[in-house]
């Protein structure tokens, strides 16, 4: 079991392909992202980024909504950057998403303001996830949109426990300085929770300085 759970954090080797695999064709998985990624009210010009994107299935959802902006994918699994990479070959070739191997602690720094961020069953594994949350409010414009989704794996898991991790993730978010929080729900077993907040309208937006980006996510790489 530890090991089918490192894997599903970090995917890697033949272990890793085969969890993509699972991850991209499984339904209720392609059910969950694709409804996710529909109640970020994304719009046509939006700079997006999505923290944790697996093998690209919200990522070609997003980057359909996006035809004038731009869609930013972090994950730490080089598996996963191939698979995402592939699945979005096209667009990827078009310069319309932009993908990077990179943990949630290492964001890139970004030229102008991020729109929306999105993270679907990924916090969990983040370090320090409070911080990496502040980090990526910085990012975002005032008004700014964020989206985490959790979807308890655990075995047992119920509508009891989404609603834990609904309530711990939207905790984090008002930590972080984020408002208006809401959360929404999927019924699916277990349930999905998206919990969506935004940034302030007053807030001065950019960077965040409390740890330097380790580089401009304009050096990225695409399908391999």
């Amino acid at each position: 079991m530890q090991r089918l759970i490192a894997q599903a954090g970090r995917p890697s080797g033949v272990p890793g392909r085969l969890i993509g695999w699972m991850f991209a064709h499984r339904s209720s998985n392609r059910r969950r992202n694709r409804w996710a990624v529909s109640l970020l009210d994304v719009r046509p010009a939006d700079r997006v980024l999505e923290v944790g994107f697996g093998p690209g299935v919200a990522i070609a959802a997003l980057a359909a909504r996006v035809p004038r902006g731009r869609v930013y994918g972090i994950d730490h699994s080089e598996v996963m950057v191939r698979q995402a990479g592939r699945r979005n070959a096209a667009a990827v070739r078009a310069g319309r998403v932009e993908l990077r191997c990179a943990s949630v602690d290492q964001l890139p720094a970004f030229d102008e303001p991020l729109d929306v961020v999105l993270a679907v069953n990924s916090v969990g594994f983040w370090p320090e996830p409070a911080r990496q949350l502040r980090r990526l409010h910085g990012l975002l414009r005032p008004g700014g949109r964020i989206a985490l989704v959790s979807q308890p794996r655990c075995p047992g898991a119920t509508a009891e426990t989404t609603a834990r991790a609904a309530a711990e993730l939207a905790a984090l978010l008002a930590e972080a300085g984020f408002v208006g929080a809401r959360t929404e729900t999927l019924a699916l077993d277990p349930p999905v929770a998206c919990v969506l907040a935004a940034t302030p309208e007053h807030s001065t937006g950019g960077v965040s300085t409390d740890t330097p980006p380790s580089s401009r996510m304009d050096d990225v790489t695409g399908a391999t």
